[in-house]
């Protein structure tokens, strides 16, 4: 048991989010995502939601801050759907700013998927509950 570390994060993940180096991405998806087919490293967290997974990973993790969305979500046909407002939320509480999503069609965000760093694969059972986030730099 650790100090002032947020339950959720695994052995695994908090030494996948301490390998990655600024610019890299890693993808937070739902449990209709195809996460086994296109992750180099993928870490299993069955039955947690990705907004609680989003909530602990940003309690360690910092964004990138070096350019303008560093946050992409995939975007569902037609109306925006309540869990991008809840991964807003996550990223404000995480960064301590507000930060502009970016939504991404499905097909730029499996190719994103693939070629991020890791995967995460959660148990969200909302749709198009998918989320990327690009890794920033620890200032001194």
């Amino acid at each position: 048991m650790l100090k002032n570390v947020h339950p959720l994060l695994t052995s695994p993940l908090l030494s996948v989010l301490a390998e990655m180096g600024h610019g890299n991405e890693i993808a937070i998806v739902d449990a209709n995502f195809p996460a086994s087919a296109c992750a180099e490293r993928l870490i299993d967290m069955p039955g947690l939601s990705a907004t609680d997974i989003l909530d602990a990973v940003l309690s360690v993790f910092p964004l990138d801050d070096f350019v303008e969305q560093p946050v992409s979500y995939m975007q569902a046909p037609g109306e925006p759907l309540p869990i991008y407002e809840e991964f807003a939320g996550s990223v404000e509480r995480g960064e301590g700013r507000s930060i502009k999503l970016a939504g991404i069609e499905p097909s730029a965000f499996y190719e994103r998927a693939q070629n991020a760093y890791a995967v995460i694969a959660s148990g969200e059972r909302r749709l198009y509950g998918n989320i990327l986030l690009r890794k920033g730099v620890v200032r001194p």
